[in-house]
């Protein structure tokens, strides 16, 4: 096997070397045109990354450069000559606000010289700093190379253009070499992805066949779902106040309901390509093939935030769960920040959802009654049921308790009496198989 090409994200693959991971003191320059900027400043911060002035032209972008070229090589210029003391000495990354075309990336790497990312190569980088597992390193490296070939492609196209390379034009560029490679390790490491994928697949049946239930914890990214997980089942999972600090799947029970698995998995951003999602696609599956999902939404938010956020969150799990019937739960999540709740119930409210539960991981506010809303949704009502004493030559009542603690999740008991949350199909094959020893109260 070819060793991995490491083609450094958002240079148009001219730099070719070790790829970077750690990004910490980084000074980078933001050029962008509309929007926000604000959320693509934080996700630099994120990585260390110091964003050391912030470049604004309006109009439409340039299709060639995104900037005019006018703009852009006066962005090059003062890069190159900032002599020390200038505020944009040391100055080594030029960050677009836009998912930039791979002609775009090329031609503002020519201007300016240093490395360029767009949004996708910023996030690209950000996955590649906090992936921890074997899988989560074998998704990251997949959309990196997906992104990278767009602008190898690119490089061809432009350094073929109007020539043919070696004598007679049979010759061919390096850089085609580098690209067949690329294509090579991408078909690789998508075999390997699909092994991963084939053994979730095989996890979730069996705990199908156990009558396992599966909630899953969904929404954009730093919502709070690490920190409500690591509430609702008391299993250590990294929480930061970081963007995409989480990347893969993480699988708990929820305490006191051996029974119920919680899903934490990866968090979704506004306008991320579907390509670069797919890479996560069979992390994402593992939290929307469940039998309840919790969409978090952080209240702290301002009003158009939270209908930003929760539109994305709520587009990207329907265009990816197989079955549109799935049980969708809001979660306002960060309640102790002092965010308007009664707006943000508004907000939930307004875009055709049922009314959100309100909880703080924190604090733990809310926690008890969101336990209690999953229970119901998984389950329905609770079951009271009333074993009868044994008869000489029957079956001991208490192998029938004992059935029905492996049947459910029993929440009080008065010797013969049994108040649980259990499946209706199960409780009915227990009852018609008792004998008339078990009955519901």
């Amino acid at each position: 096997m070819d060793e991995p090409i490491q083609v450094l994200a958002g240079t148009g693959g001219v730099a070719l070397g070790e790829a970077r991971t750690n990004h910490e003191g980084r000074k980078a320059i933001l050029l962008h045109r509309e929007g926000n900027p604000s959320e693509l400043i934080a996700l630099a911060e994120t990585m260390g990354i110091e964003i050391i002035d912030t470049q604004y032209q309006k109009g439409i972008d340039d299709p060639r450069t995104y900037f005019g070229k006018g703009r852009l090589q006066d962005v090059g210029d003062e890069i190159s000559s900032a002599v020390e003391g200038h505020p944009w000495h040391g100055v080594d990354l030029v960050i677009i606000h836009s998912n930039a075309s791979p002609r775009q990336l090329v031609n503002i790497h020519a201007s300016v010289q240093v490395e360029v990312w767009d949004r996708v190569r910023l996030l690209l980088s950000l996955f590649i700093s906090h992936a921890g597992s074997v899988e989560a390193r074998t998704q990251v490296r997949i959309a990196q190379l997906q992104a990278d070939r767009t602008v190898l492609r690119e490089l061809v196209n432009q350094q073929t253009t109007g020539e043919r390379a070696g004598f007679g034009a049979g010759g061919k560029q390096a850089i085609q070499g580098v690209l067949t490679t690329v294509s090579r390790e991408l078909t690789q490491l998508k075999k390997k992805q699909q092994k991963y994928a084939s053994a979730r697949k095989e996890r979730r049946r069996q705990r199908v066949r156990g009558g396992a239930r599966t909630v899953g914890l969904a929404g954009y990214t730093n919502a709070g779902k690490s920190s409500l997980f690591l509430a609702l089942s008391g299993k250590e999972v990294l929480v930061e106040d970081k963007l995409f600090s989480t990347l893969e799947t993480t699988v708990g029970r929820m305490e006191m309901s051996p029974r119920v698995l919680l899903v934490d998995t990866i968090g979704f951003i506004d306008e991320l390509p579907s390509d670069l999602l797919d890479a996560f696609h069979a992390t994402l599956d593992e939290a929307l093939q469940c039998d309840l999902l919790l969409l978090l939404v952080d209240s702290s938010d301002e009003a158009s935030e939270i209908e930003r956020k929760l539109s994305t969150s709520r587009r990207e799990v329907l265009d990816r769960s197989e079955d549109g019937n799935l049980s969708i739960k809001v979660v306002l999540t960060k309640s102790d920040t002092g965010g308007d709740i009664e707006v943000a119930q508004e907000v939930v409210s307004s875009m055709g959802m049922s009314e959100a539960m309100v909880v703080s991981s924190h604090n733990e506010q809310g926690l008890d009654e969101l336990r209690e809303e999953i229970m119901y949704s998984l389950y329905g009502p609770k079951t009271t049921l009333i074993v009868s004493e044994e008869k000489p030559g029957q079956r001991s009542a208490e192998a029938y308790i004992s059935q029905i603690y492996d049947l459910g999740i029993v929440t009080e008991k008065n010797d013969l009496e049994l108040t649980l949350w259990c499946g209706q199909a199960e409780l009915q094959r227990l009852i018609a198989k008792s004998d008339g020893r078990i009955s519901i109260k």
